[in-house]
């Protein structure tokens, strides 16, 4: 159950002609339910001879007496409050959402609980699934009533109401998310022909300029060059006190730009917020400078991950004391997941930008992040964005599946702290992560199978996988993408590494229990590590190519498929066996 509380009004009939009018879907039977004095009370809908106007004149008197004692006239008197059902809910009776009207006004504190002088008010049920409460905030001895953080009790009133109810239970709210776009906003988005409301829109604007700035003077230079109407607001001094941003089209009755703050886009993009987030991982090195011989922006935000990916387990413990880092890493994650989507190929790019959107939510919670804590992630974050020239297939293969797993965590941990919210949110980015790393890894897997290791060679492999990973060894031998496994290994091995080893330290850097693919979680972090060689003599490298491919045309079935050749002439040579 949702109430909805909608801004401040000044016209008391004008809404009851509106709630007991046709309305704009199909209003039906409208009357009343609750009131603050059902005894008497004039009903448009059930009532012939009782008028709107009868009915606006019973709801204002206080107003009236108060404005004639008083030299400046109340105007924004009328509090309008929308209480709705979940589509799957069970039809209630006019009798209960009469009470749950009753809960709702004491819960705001509209009609507090034994208060006799509380404000006047009224529930209008004109649909199935909602009422509407109208009161007037003047009190009967003419004072205000006291409305601060009454959406909040109303929230914890409809969690209260769901339980007693039977209805579906909704998660609670802790003041993070976003306000969601009004009837008008979208009405008016349909008529202008957007997919998005102008919020919707600027919020997308500006988490997409994240990722390639330092410092809020320069957020709003690229937002200003992204077609964004920008209105910062300085002291006199000069300095930044805060903006508003609006888009452009979004006009009101007059004809002048519609601007919004910040924080009213969504609560952390907020100057201060901002702020905070972005000028602490300034760095006066240029992105090239921090690449090796063999790294890539790619790999290095995958390196950067596995960082995050520490953090965040070690988070996760009920006493870690981590949940400012952790706030962090959650934080600059989100901007990562925006820079691979601005640069990912084009059929990544749809659900890289869909992830985004989804864990914009999981990036902030109530807990204060601390800023520094995830500079590295944020950096390679601008690296890419500035420096990335075109993908590496099996490197961003390799990050999409790191980001899976820090989807992952971020999910755990807020589970972990109770951020239903978030939580939720990260589950729903995992979906969308999840699928374009199986996209990205196709032509890899593809490749790998063109060139898999001779037969012997894949049952000794095999032997690794046992002694490396026993407990998920027969999930990773029997997955179709086995073979390409074991091509990985084999390629590994060739530069040097030790196979064995590598599959020890891939399953510890990213647990095998959740992992759909085990195989693939293999290859991509098998292929990240091992891709800087190892200096080994030139006989050795000799006996390692020998036994490493064959064309794709001969290639013979798996071991488990065929009778066991002999063992007297293993073809990679002195390997040691364990």
């Amino acid at each position: 159950m949702i109430a909805a509380i909608k801004p401040a009004g000044s016209k008391t009939r004008g809404l009851l002609a509106y709630l007991y009018g046709p309305g704009r879907h199909d209003h039906f039977d409208p009357h009343l339910v609750a009131a603050f004095a059902m005894l008497g009370m004039p009903d448009p809908g059930r009532d012939e001879i009782a008028t709107l106007t009868e009915l606006a004149r019973h709801l204002d008197e206080p107003v009236q007496l108060r404005n004639s004692e008083f030299g400046k006239p109340v105007t924004d008197h009328v509090w309008h409050c929308a209480v709705r059902a979940a589509p799957e809910d069970r039809h209630l009776s006019d009798a209960e959402w009469g009470e749950i009207a009753d809960r709702i006004v004491r819960a705001a504190g509209i009609a507090p609980e034994g208060d006799d002088l509380a404000c006047r008010w009224v529930a209008v049920r004109h649909a199935d699934d909602h009422i509407h409460i109208l009161a007037t905030t003047v009190r009967e001895d003419g004072r205000r009533p006291k409305l601060h953080n009454s959406g909040i009790r109303l929230g914890d009133a409809c969690r209260q109401i769901e339980g007693d109810y039977g209805l579906r239970r909704l998660k609670k709210g802790d003041g993070t998310g976003s306000r969601r776009p009004t009837h008008a906003e979208m009405h008016k988005a349909d008529r202008l022909g957007w997919e998005q409301t102008s919020q919707q829109w600027l919020e997308d604007r500006i988490r997409a300029a994240l990722p390639h700035v330092t410092d809020t003077e320069e957020l709003l230079t690229y937002l200003e060059a992204d077609d964004v109407a920008v209105k910062p607001r300085r002291g006199p001094s000069g300095d930044l006190l805060g903006y508003a941003v609006g888009r452009p089209g979004d006009e009101n009755d007059k004809g002048e730009q519609i601007y919004r703050a910040g924080g009213k886009v969504a609560p952390d993009l907020s100057l201060p917020k901002l702020r905070a987030r972005l000028e602490t991982a300034t760095s006066e090195e240029h992105p090239t400078a921090r690449r090796t011989r063999h790294t890539t922006p790619w790999h290095q935000a995958t390196d950067a991950l596995d960082t995050l990916h520490a953090e965040l387990v070690d988070a996760t413990g009920e006493e870690s004391g981590m949940d400012a880092r952790a706030q962090a890493h959650i934080a600059a994650l989100g901007e990562l997941i925006e820079a691979t989507a601005q640069h990912a190929p084009a059929n990544l790019s749809f659900e890289l930008l869909s992830a985004s959107r989804q864990f914009a939510r999981a990036q902030r919670s109530q807990v204060r992040a601390e800023g520094r804590a995830a500079d590295t992630v944020r950096l390679a974050a601008r690296d890419i964005v500035h420096t990335a020239t075109g993908s590496d297939g099996s490197a961003l293969a390799a990050l999409l599946a790191a980001m899976v797993w820090a989807a992952v965590l971020a999910q755990r941990w807020h589970e972990a702290k109770n951020h239903a919210h978030q939580a939720d949110a990260a589950r729903r980015s995992l979906h969308h992560l999840q699928t374009a790393a199986d996209q990205a890894l196709v032509p890899t897997l593809a490749d790998l199978e063109r060139r898999l290791p001779r037969e012997q060679a894949q049952r000794t492999l095999a032997r690794d996988v046992r002694a490396a990973v026993p407990d998920h060894a027969e999930r990773i031998l029997t997955d179709d993408n086995w073979p390409a496994l074991a091509a990985v290994l084999a390629d590994a091995e060739a530069g040097g590494h030790e196979p064995h080893q590598l599959l020890k330290e891939a399953a510890e850097q990213r647990e095998l229990d959740t992992a759909r693919r085990p195989a693939r979680v293999l290859i991509t972090r098998i292929q990240h590590t091992g891709r800087n060689p190892v200096r080994i003599s030139r006989a050795e490298a000799a006996r390692l190519r020998s036994t490493r491919s064959i064309p794709a045309a001969s290639t013979p079935a798996p071991a488990e498929q065929r009778a066991p050749e002999p063992v007297a002439a293993p073809e990679r040579g002195s390997r040691p066996r364990r």
